[in-house]
């Protein structure tokens, strides 16, 4: 059994996991971000995107985080999402669906187009979609 640290994963609506963990990587404001026992206080903004979670023996698990921050403390590691999921439970046609609309949005802009909203709605459905990827790959 490696050295771990407690880690917590909390949308807006609910408590998604928390447990021990070896490491925890989460994709940044500025990058990967790789987070095992011991590392420096941090607080950091998360960009949409994937959290993956190595579990206390080794058991991997894949998490969807709309963005959010994240937030490292001697013992304990947070992740705080408006919204967050594990990758198991993300709709890949749904991801899809809302990846082609964003796309035609930014496409066939209006005189009432509202560019950032529309980028947005493209990352997180495009980050949606590495997730389920990442999670194949685990397979």
């Amino acid at each position: 059994m490696g050295i771990s640290v407690h880690c917590d994963i909390v949308s807006a609506e609910q408590s998604i996991f928390s447990g021990l963990v070896e490491l925890v990587v989460a994709a940044g404001a500025l990058g990967d971000l790789g987070i095992a026992p011991g590392h420096a206080p941090l607080m950091t903004k998360l960009n949409p995107g994937p959290v993956r979670v190595i579990k206390q023996g080794g058991e991997e698990e894949i998490f969807f985080v709309s963005g959010g921050y994240l937030e490292v403390q001697p013992n304990l590691v947070t992740v705080l999402s408006d919204s967050a999921q594990r990758a198991d439970d993300v709709d890949e046609a749904a991801a899809l669906e809302a990846k082609k609309e964003a796309e035609r949005a930014l496409a066939n802009q209006s005189g009432d187009f509202d560019y950032s909203r529309a980028a947005a709605q493209l990352a997180e459905a495009s980050a949606r979609l590495r997730v389920v990827q990442q999670l194949r790959k685990k397979h």
